[in-house]
């Protein structure tokens, strides 16, 4: 299997093979000792923990017709942002309950992080 960094730092081959084989896996994402692997397609990328400044849920509301009437799914997605709050990943997750199992772990794994989404830039005057 290859992966692929996200922010430039190169890793050996069979470093991430162990690695990986061992991570604990929640959906798509894998948490390793070292890094998080998240599968996209067919392309596995990796994010050393040491380059996450900040992480939170985004969760989008996405309206569906039923035949009983109209409703909406709510699809939850982990943004990763590294430097500057600047957006790595948005990984698709696969419901609310695996997402706030996930976020429990990062927050021992990553505890330096920032968790929680920036807040809204304040207008100009």
């Amino acid at each position: 299997m290859r992966f692929y960094s996200l922010t430039g730092d190169q890793v050996e081959q069979d470093q991430l093979d162990s690695e990986y084989k061992t991570a604990r896996e929640i959906g798509k994402v894998k948490m390793g000792e070292l890094r998080l692997f998240f599968r996209a397609g067919i392309k596995t990328y990796y994010i050393p923990y040491h380059s996450i400044h900040r992480l939170f849920r985004r969760v989008l509301a996405v309206p569906a017709k039923m035949c009983c009437g109209r409703g909406e799914f709510e699809i939850e997605n982990l943004v990763i942002c590294g430097e500057q709050d600047q957006e790595l990943a948005q990984i698709q997750l696969p419901g609310k309950k695996a997402a706030q199992i996930l976020m429990e772990e990062l927050k021992q794994r990553v505890p330096e992080a920032e968790f929680g989404r920036p807040a809204a830039a304040a207008p100009e005057q």
